[in-house]
């Protein structure tokens, strides 16, 4: 998800403000509240060539590792972490008897590297991948079925990770409104993109690109809006150039290569969703060489 404080109502900007909590379900201490949902959870950092990455495991409180059922790993959004909202969804899975293990992306939350920039899609896909791989490959998680998911940008990633991976790696794929195809109106101007590149590189990082209101495109339920905004860690700049430069390249590598899809999958999508098109979810479908796959639409979302 895409997040701009210029979105953001003066009602919801003063609650920020006013309200600071030190996780998004408010002031309980971690440990109760994990507990409350059925769940345990490790933090810890994992070092790779490219950076410190953050990472997170959630596990079903009354299970052992070897019981689980499956492993997931799961990739957030743009501007997003780990440690916010989107654990939520981690932490849904491993009720339902999953091993689930999320890491913040390069340049996002707390792992290294300049808040926000993806001038090297290949490069961060690969760092997240060798954390997955590393658990992966692991006792008692190698025998298990293993599959990756993502969110929004969060599922181009898991999409490039999934094509850097060796065959059979992964069960299957799970996408939640994945940023495959960019809407012309969210498209940066090729001709800022073209004038930027003159500078030979030095624009790359510049938070320099129109934002168009993102958020308030995906995302219509003001208390759900107000709880994001309110993520410390959140990145609340316009995008940098070489971000929308990158985020056209990979976008379009994708879509070229969707029939190279052969794992199973599941992709869901809101049919209203303006910041990552529906279409996204459904080139996919139609391209994909999965004999296993699915797609949900959701009217009106």
């Amino acid at each position: 998800v895409f997040l701009s404080t210029n979105f953001l109502t003066p009602s919801i900007a003063m609650a920020q403000e006013s309200e600071v909590h030190p996780n998004f379900w408010g002031h309980t201490p971690e440990e109760e509240y994990y507990t409350s949902q059925g769940v345990r959870n490790t933090k810890s950092h994992f070092e790779t060539p490219n950076g410190k990455i953050f990472t997170q495991s959630f596990f079903p409180l009354n299970l052992q590792p070897h019981q689980v059922k499956a492993t997931v790993f799961m990739t957030h959004g743009y501007g997003s972490d780990t440690g916010w909202l989107f654990q939520k969804i981690c932490i849904n899975f491993a009720t339902w008897g999953y091993a689930v293990f999320a890491a913040d992306l390069l340049g996002h939350g707390r792992s290294d590297g300049l808040q926000c920039y993806l001038g090297d899609m290949d490069k961060i896909a690969a760092t997240s991948l060798s954390f997955f791989l590393h658990v992966r490959n692991s006792h008692p998680y190698k025998n298990l079925p293993a599959f990756l998911f993502g969110e929004s940008m969060g599922g181009l990633a898991t999409l490039l990770m999934y094509f850097k991976s060796e065959p059979d790696t992964w069960t299957g794929l799970m996408f939640s409104a994945p940023l495959f195809v960019i809407p012309e109106d969210m498209k940066p101007s090729r001709v800022h993109l073209f004038m930027y590149g003159l500078l030979f590189g030095l624009a790359d990082t510049w938070a320099a690109m129109p934002d168009n209101k993102m958020v308030g495109k995906a995302i219509r339920d003001p208390e759900k809006l107000k709880v994001i905004a309110s993520n410390p860690r959140r990145y609340t700049g316009p995008p940098r150039v070489g971000t929308m430069r990158e985020l056209l390249r990979v976008t379009q590598y994708v879509q070229d290569n969707f029939s190279k899809v052969t794992t199973p999958f599941f992709t869901a999508h809101g049919t209203s969703d303006g910041v990552t098109c529906p279409s996204s979810s459904k080139l996919l479908y139609e391209k994909g060489s999965s004999e296993d796959k699915t797609l949900k639409l959701y009217d009106g979302m």
